[in-house]
């Protein structure tokens, strides 16, 4: 089942929805829409209640003439508040990458989160690029070659290898990606400027849990622990193996630590 919920700016934002149990709602990244979770939901839904949201932007939802960081975070609290509220309980918060960064945003917007799931947020630091990248970007996706963009964000900002890349493309995922270029260097320039400022965490409450891969690298793994380190009640868990991409790489691994972070049940 497909829904939109109005933000609070009046921007539809698409909800897709699959399984039963108690309600999870999860953020996509950057470069991507709801069906990046597609390797994931199967393995969920049996024991949850799945929504996966398309971000501002993207997939089915809209977008607004102005771009802010703060109203994607808007955007995931209306869609948290409006499942929590359907559900009659309220919700855990999964995001990946720059949509664990909207979801760690939203938690401070609204009072319907139960529990955190932060899969290596997207601060400053994370990943190395600069300038002459996101001005790469911004040529590509003008002159209409949205794939180089892509394939570019990957190789240079992501650090996705040949291998990796190819196996990425031949995802049912990869189109929307595609589709979604154009949002990339808005994304990327905020994520090249903004730090992580615990400032604002030092009283969120939520349970959190971090995760982080074992192979990504130490700007990423150095956010991760600022994160846990802010929070206070937080801890982290490490992928075996895995860097960015586990959602796709070892789908069972995240599957397992949402299950056992959800639905500690469902996960024995």
């Amino acid at each position: 089942m497909t829904r939109r919920v109005v933000s609070a700016d009046g921007t539809p934002i698409a909800v897709h929805t699959y399984g039963d149990g108690p309600p999870l709602v999860m953020v996509h990244g950057a470069m991507a829409d709801h069906t990046t979770m597609a390797r994931v939901v199967p393995l969920l839904e049996p024991h949850l209640t799945v929504h996966a949201v398309d971000r501002r932007g993207r997939g089915a939802s809209g977008d607004g003439p102005g771009y802010t960081i703060e109203r994607e975070y808007a955007d995931v609290a209306a869609v948290v508040q409006a499942i929590a509220e359907e559900a009659g309980e309220p919700v855990t918060l999964y995001g990946h990458s720059y949509g664990a960064r909207c979801a760690l945003g939203a938690a401070l917007h609204t009072s319907a989160v139960a529990r955190l799931c932060l899969y290596e947020p997207a601060f400053r630091g994370a990943v190395g690029y600069g300038a002459p990248v996101l001005d790469r970007l911004d040529a590509l996706v003008t002159s209409g070659r949205s794939e180089d963009a892509v394939e570019l964000a990957f190789r240079e900002v992501v650090g996705v290898g040949e291998a990796d890349l190819a196996a990425l493309r031949a995802l049912p995922s990869w189109p929307a990606r595609v589709a979604a270029a154009a949002t990339i260097p808005r994304e990327l320039r905020i994520g090249a400027v903004v730090p992580f400022d615990p400032r604002p965490y030092r009283d969120l409450g939520t349970p959190t849990l971090v995760l982080v891969g074992e192979s990504s690298n130490a700007g990423q793994r150095e956010v991760c622990a600022a994160v846990v380190a802010a929070l206070p009640d937080a801890r982290s868990v490490t992928l075996a193996g895995q860097e960015h991409m586990a959602q796709m790489t070892a789908p069972d691994l995240v599957a397992r630590e949402l299950l056992a972070w959800t639905a500690p049940q469902a996960a024995r």
